[in-house]
């Protein structure tokens, strides 16, 4: 399929063009490293993937990386999985975001507004302060690099010193957000064996308090890894018996001592939904993500000091850190805890008007849901300070960008940017010197040598196909937690396109050089953003004694909304009234996570297999999109092909 959009919504003039921070490194990069001076973007992209020697070794010069230890080469191998990224270099993912400290003490670091809506700063000197004061704790709890230090916390300043403290003496982060379930939690942290548990004793979400130390006791119960547990009283609440107070370990005045580690050296830990099991415990580099991500806000993003960066997003998303790492380029980041539209619809937009941002990201839905709503955001609110709204979580829809435009303003870049969990960062998306059309993501992003594949490996252009990446990007995992053979990791990109990696969504690059995105091609479920595996949903629903077995699916709508049923096989004699609804919905929003209870519950007469017992997800969803039954699934590799007749027909009446 052609692109149907060829008249742009927006271009960037030409004032926006030269001051944006790419233009200026295409220009340095042709006098210092051979990129092409001419040409724009495409051909900048072009020589980043072509020369991605040259290219990243551009970008550590541009951005001022300090080699504790100098590199011996920028790619000691290059083959998916298992390339090695500037062997022999030590770097601190921390040192680099606490920079700023040294020339801007008293600008803030961090803005951090709850549903007060009201800002509260934090300091550069304030943030280093506190950091260097953890970070001596730590040490002097005997936390050493290579040990995991684990949140469950919500998107709170202390968040952010416990990761650069982290950081900085070379242990590795992992976070959950509060509204996780127990089991949820469980299933990720006891995989990496946390010797420290950074916690609240509640949060704050709608309007209500909840309560989560009984979660918190079970955790350290469940957790025997555990040295020590910091309490952090958000709610007031006192310290409990055997933890550590959060104001004891950051008083002190002492400069952080940041630790040099290996390029490749894990710095945190990030987890997929678990669709067929336990989630993936994705490993990324302090060095890779330093990177990927200076290079993905300071050229993509165009953020620098003087920007202020708001992303909604919890601790429990790959957009937290992402955002944590704004830092790096010296810009002040927001940090809002609370309800995306609390009081109201309008309150991200209201946050981002108090805040002054200058880049607001946010999720499709909630745009979408600003126009259902009829928010005004223009009338109601004053933006001039944002000159890009970004959505990412799921593909913006066309009536997403016109609204943007209409109702925000017409002279606004609206990114819409697609990555993952497994990179931390994104393949497509923001670029500020070319134009946007409706539907569209602008481009692949630098260093990513992206393409549409076909089942056979022949790549695609004006038409739907796999999205792969064809060269190694330096945020790519150095490897999943327990999975000593690397077996799983293979599996998970590599098993469709030996040697090159497969991500799980469907993609059309168009003839002029933008990108759709589709959804996935996989069974995840992605709401609002949080990736969850079906696994975890039946693990839940299934300890009822009335379920025999369950299926759901998330399926995106063409409006752009996202459908979520889950449909359940009952026990003889059991019946699905609303007390077991109940039970249903408050199994998964107790143990889960709020996001993820169903939109609708459907009983079934079977939920169909495999012939070797797996649970058939992603025929199902493409049923439920309107792909006939002959194109969804091979007969042949079905236990029972009537019971898909059944999701077939509810298709048809839905329709």
């Amino acid at each position: 399929m052609s692109t149907a959009n060829p008249q742009p919504l927006w271009r960037p003039d030409p004032q926006r063009i030269a001051q944006a921070q790419i233009t200026k490194f295409q220009a340095w990069a042709a006098e210092h490293h051979g990129a092409p001076a001419l040409g724009g973007y495409p051909a900048l992209h072009r020589w980043s993937v072509d020369e991605l020697e040259a290219f990243w070794t551009a970008v550590t010069q541009w951005f001022d990386v300090r080699f504790t230890s100098p590199y011996a080469r920028v790619l000691g191998d290059r083959s998916m999985p298992g390339a090695e990224w500037f062997p022999g270099a030590t770097v601190n993912y921390a040192e680099h975001a606490l920079r700023a400290a040294a020339t801007r003490a008293d600008e803030p670091a961090l803005l951090h507004v709850d549903e007060t809506h009201e800002p509260r700063p934090v300091t550069w000197s304030e943030l280093r302060r506190q950091v260097g004061s953890l970070a001596a704790e730590l040490r002097a709890l005997g936390v050493r690099p290579g040990d995991r230090i684990s949140g469950y916390l919500p998107n709170i300043p202390e968040a952010v010193v416990a990761l650069l403290a982290t950081a900085a003496v070379g242990a590795v982060w992992t976070s959950c957000a509060p509204d996780f379930g127990a089991r949820s939690v469980l299933d990720r942290f006891q995989q990496v064996e946390p010797v420290v548990l950074f916690t609240v004793d509640g949060y704050r979400y709608g309007g209500k308090e909840h309560d989560r130390r009984d979660v918190v006791a079970e955790l350290r119960r469940e957790l025997p890894t555990l040295r020590a547990v910091v309490h952090i009283p958000l709610l007031g609440t006192e310290v409990p018996e055997g933890a550590l107070e959060w104001s004891g370990l950051t008083s002190a005045d002492v400069a952080p001592v940041f630790e040099p580690v290996p390029f490749d050296h894990p710095l945190w830990v990030l987890y997929s939904s678990g669709t067929t099991g336990l989630p993936k415990a994705i490993v990324q580099s302090q060095g890779g993500i330093l990177v990927e991500h200076l290079k993905q806000l300071g050229l993509h993003c165009d953020l620098g000091p003087g920007d202020r960066f708001f992303w909604y997003t919890s601790t429990g998303w790959m957009m937290w850190n992402f955002l944590v790492s704004g830092l790096l380029t010296g810009t002040t980041i927001i940090l809002y805890d609370g309800s995306p539209g609390y009081p109201d619809t309008g309150a991200q937009w209201r946050i981002a008007e108090r805040t002054g941002a200058t880049l607001f990201g946010t999720s499709a839905a909630y745009v979408m849901a600003c126009r259902k709503a009829g928010v005004h955001p223009s009338r109601d609110f004053d933006l001039t300070t944002v000159r890009c709204v970004a959505t990412t979580g799921s593909p913006l829809p066309p009536d997403g960008f016109r609204w943007l435009h209409d109702e925000v303003r017409q002279d606004l870049w609206i990114a819409s940017v697609s990555g993952g969990t497994d990179v931390c960062s994104c393949f497509a998306g923001a670029v500020p010197t070319l134009p946007v059309h409706i539907g569209e993501l602008q481009a692949p992003c630098l260093g990513t040598d992206l393409e549409s594949w076909d089942p056979d490996g022949t790549p695609l252009i004006d038409e739907v196909g796999e999205l792969v990446v064809t060269n190694p990007m330096p945020s790519m995992p150095i490897h999943f937690w327990n999975d000593p053979d690397g077996s799983r990791y293979h599996d998970s990109y590599f098993a469709m396109y030996p040697g090159v990696w497969r991500h799980g969504d469907w993609i059309t690059l168009t003839s002029h050089g933008s990108v759709i995105i589709h959804g996935r091609s996989d069974s995840t479920l992605n709401r609002q953003g949080v990736r969850m595996g079906s696994a975890d949903i039946y693990e839940a629903v299934e300890r009822l004694p009335e379920i025999k077995e369950s299926l759901v699916i998330g399926v995106e709508q063409p409006d752009g909304g996202y459908w979520m049923p889950l449909f359940v096989q009952l026990t003889p004699g059991a019946a699905l009234d609303d007390a077991l609804l109940g039970r249903i919905k408050g199994t998964i929003r107790e143990q889960l996570s709020p996001r993820h209870v169903p939109d609708e519950v459907i009983e079934v007469p079977g939920i169909p297999h495999t012939l070797t017992g797996k649970r058939i997800e992603v025929p199902v969803k493409r049923l439920l999109q309107g792909t006939p039954l002959d194109k969804a699934v091979n007969p042949g590799s079905v236990d029972d092909l009537d019971l898909l007749r059944f999701y077939e027909e509810l298709a048809r009446k839905r329709a």
